[in-house]
């Protein structure tokens, strides 16, 4: 073979693999910025439902008094779980601690672990990270023995 046909043959390949790379890239890519719009949505729907609870005059604690849940802790520490600890504040209901994976760069009021922690008895265990509640649930059942509740389904039993 010539040496043009060679050089024009290796280009040739050479860019066929670089779009096929760019264009996994471009799909992963994809993917990453669905699971996080994905997940936005989710925890917007679940501060809209909780607008809702509000504006009819009703609250969380009253539905943590009403399973018998007096001293629970929270998985999940951002958003949600901050705007927990501040619902909770002043009610009946105490919070032993929190748990996140980011336990070392979350400042809060209250104690936040990691599940490498010792996690010390509670009424209930309430998560907040919504979009991943199945994979967390199984991970602190086998750690915790009790309930395991989606502030989800809390707010909408409210």
């Amino acid at each position: 073979m010539s040496k043009p046909i060679l050089t024009a043959l290796s280009a040739l390949t050479g860019a066929v693999i670089g779009a096929g790379t760019v264009g996994k890239v471009t799909r992963d890519d994809v993917k990453r910025e669905k699971a996080l719009a994905d997940k936005h949505l989710a925890l917007f729907c679940l501060m809209n439902q909780w607008v809702k609870v509000k504006q009819e005059g009703k609250n969380l604690a009253s539905y943590f008094e009403r399973k018998g849940y007096k001293k629970i802790a929270i998985y999940g520490m951002s958003y949600a779980g901050e705007t927990l600890v501040d619902e909770l504040r002043d009610s009946g209901i105490s919070i032993a601690y929190g748990i996140d994976k980011n336990a070392k760069s979350i400042y809060s009021e209250v104690e936040v672990l990691t599940m490498e922690h010792e996690l010390k008895p509670v009424d209930a265990i309430v998560v907040t990270a919504i979009t991943f509640f199945d994979e967390i649930e199984e991970k602190l059942s086998e750690k915790v023995d009790c309930p395991i509740i989606s502030l989800e389904d809390a707010l909408y039993e409210v």
